[in-house]
């Protein structure tokens, strides 16, 4: 994208200069559009499951940007002369069934003929143009609380070796078919400076895009980063998604990881998320609070690190 030119709109309050996590488009002094698209190959071997993850981690990317989402259009791609069009059926149900979770309209899509399946949502949200939530504006001082575990890319590419037990699998599926529904709700009422979600770049992916848009340091606490348990044995086992090595060379002069942090758990918050959780700065007096509630709500938040004044590099990993 940054080799495009860009067009200066007074409008566009949120493009894709930071790679923040959807655009967003003023429409009058009291509302503005979120616009997000997101769309990948099968993750899972259930067709109804990968439609409902396909949804709800396109979902995310409105509900990090503190919008709510009240439409979506499918995006399909499926091998119409070989493929079975119930299988089609089956992953659009799914997807169906969780945007109705988040009651969100589908208003319909598009589909084109490939070899390999890939599905996805075009989705829309609403919200107020001066409570939108960025990933450029992270405060030192503040606390950083995630919202849900990692390891989802090590253990789906675990599932297609055939390496995940079975108890993990189930474990990755409640995560990735978990709203962020709850949690950006309550960030919303807590005084939070800044929100991704964690998706295809991992937790340090991710969290050094907030640190670079926001001019900061974030240091993260390894040890309080939290992760579903197979994920380490399976990280330990060589199981590493290709995109790591992608992220770790995106980041890698920017960032400082202490020798105490195991290379599985370097892998691990590395790890490419499918429908990940949020990533919140929020205010040091507010953090206990907020975390508490979010627990209380069924979200498996945990304080992982802090903001700090930019100390001639992005991210500090202790």
């Amino acid at each position: 994208m940054g080799r495009i030119p860009h067009r200066s709109n007074p409008d566009v309050l949120v493009g894709y200069e930071t790679a923040d996590d959807a655009g967003v488009f003023r429409l009058s002094e009291e509302l503005a559009l979120v616009q997000t698209l997101d769309f990948f190959t099968p993750v899972v071997d259930d067709p109804y499951t990968y439609g409902a993850i396909a949804a709800a981690n396109s979902l995310s990317d409105v509900y990090a940007m503190g919008g709510r989402p009240i439409t979506a259009m499918a995006i399909a791609c499926f091998p119409e002369k070989s493929g079975d069009m119930d299988l089609l059926v089956q992953i659009m149900t799914g997807g169906a069934d969780k945007l109705h979770e988040a009651e969100v309209a589908l208003v319909g899509g598009h589909t084109v003929t490939d070899q390999e399946i890939k599905f996805g949502y075009s989705v829309t949200g609403l919200v107020h143009p001066e409570r939108i939530f960025r990933n450029s504006t992270a405060r030192p001082g503040d606390a950083l609380i995630l919202t849900k575990p990692l390891g989802i890319g090590i253990l789906t590419s675990g599932i297609k070796s055939g390496k995940t037990p079975e108890a993990a699998a189930v474990r990755a599926i409640q995560v990735m078919t978990a709203l962020n529904r709850t949690a950006s709700e309550i960030m919303m009422r807590h005084d939070c400076s800044a929100v991704t979600d964690i998706t295809g770049n991992g937790l340090l992916g991710h969290a050094f895009e907030m640190a670079s848009a926001s001019r900061v340091t974030l240091k993260l606490r390894a040890s309080r980063v939290p992760y579903i348990r197979e994920a380490y044995a399976l990280a330990e086992a060589g199981i590493k998604p290709r995109t790591v090595a992608a992220t770790w060379k995106m980041i890698a002069d920017a960032t400082r990881i202490g020798s105490s942090v195991p290379e599985a758990l370097k892998t691990i918050l590395l790890d490419p998320q499918t429908s990940g959780g949020l990533l919140i700065s929020v205010c040091q007096n507010d953090f206990e609070t907020i975390l508490s509630e979010l627990v209380r709500q069924g979200v498996e938040a945990a304080h992982i690190g802090q903001v700090e004044e930019f100390q001639g590099f992005s991210l500090a990993v202790e």
